[in-house]
């Protein structure tokens, strides 16, 4: 089949690889300009270089068998390592979590910079408004719930409704760097205050550079400031990271906040969605678990109910 999958993170690329695979024809939609997603890495100019800064997924574990290959795969590429600060099971993409995405999706049809508003059914095939005049013979939704409710709305209503019972957590990020060391030990702070999680993005393996960190405000505190102006909230941050100090924090030369409406899911069990019938699907890690492993895994899965072509 010629089937179109709106969305190229990790459960999109995930699922066009296994897709293409199985002989299908797959062009990847998303709204990005680039590879990334919620695995997202900012690339931005300081005074000495360019700074990273992984702002979405800060790790990810391997449990499954068929994912833990895929993580060795990875590892002996040189696009993934383990991170032990943050758990003796947890890796990291290298340079960037995003080069598990590039990776993922080398080798496909990825259409960047395409937001789809809507899909509609013509002549038992489907069209993707506005960005592209083919007809395909199936549609894949492959972005978080929210986003992915809507689309399927005039075409499964069930499938909608259970992309509509898995809300997702918002999630305030902060991404600064320092022209010193910040003075914690560690390189990770967990549940701190409004702090939900703070890392020094710099000691990750793969990464050369000034002293970085990344800093996740929790669930409540992101919902009752979701609103609230960047530069607010990353003053909030920073005020919270500090009393985690020993001293004053260094002087910044970075600083820029973040709004993830949608982070962190309150996930079904179904793996992934199919209407054999119309040939449209959803997959993504609302339908498993908030994981990495979780989105990978249901785009496999969907591939497998799809079968070969």
């Amino acid at each position: 089949m010629k089937i179109a999958i709106v969305g190229a993170g990790i459960a999109g690329a995930s699922c066009a690889q296994s897709l293409q695979d199985r002989g299908h024809v797959v062009t990847l939609f998303d709204k990005g300009r680039g590879a990334g997603g919620r695995m997202a890495t900012r690339r931005v100019e300081g005074p000495d270089g360019d700074i990273s800064f992984d702002h979405g997924a800060q790790y990810f574990t391997a449990r499954d068998p068929a994912f833990v290959a895929q993580v060795e795969h990875w590892a002996g590429a040189g696009v993934a390592a383990a991170w032990p600060a943050a758990g003796a099971d947890a890796w990291v993409g290298t340079p960037g979590m995003n080069a598990l995405v590039k990776t993922l999706t080398e080798g496909l049809e990825v259409e960047w910079s395409a937001r789809v508003d809507a899909i509609r059914r013509v002549d038992g095939g489907w069209i993707l408004e506005p960005v592209s005049v083919s007809t395909f013979d199936s549609v894949i939704v492959a972005t978080p719930a929210e986003q992915a409710a809507p689309l399927l709305d005039a075409h499964d209503p069930a499938m909608a409704e259970a992309a509509r019972a898995c809300r997702s957590a918002p999630c305030w990020t902060a991404m600064v760097a320092f022209d010193d060391r910040v003075a914690i030990a560690g390189d990770i702070v967990r549940d701190r205050d409004i702090l939900g999680w703070a890392a020094r993005n710099s000691a990750k393996p793969g990464r050369d550079q000034c002293e970085a960190w990344v800093l996740q405000a929790t669930a409540d505190w992101s919902r009752a400031h979701l609103e609230d102006a960047a530069d607010g909230v990353v003053d909030a941050l920073l005020s919270a990271l500090e009393a985690e100090a020993t001293r004053p924090l260094p002087a910044t030369v970075v600083r820029i906040g973040h709004r993830w409406r949608y982070a962190k899911v309150a996930a079904a069990r179904d793996g992934a969605l199919w209407d054999s019938g119309q040939r449209i699907g959803a997959v993504g890690d609302w339908l498993l678990a908030p994981r990495v492993e979780s989105a990978w895994l249901s785009g496999r899965m969907l591939a497998d109910r799809i079968g070969p072509d």
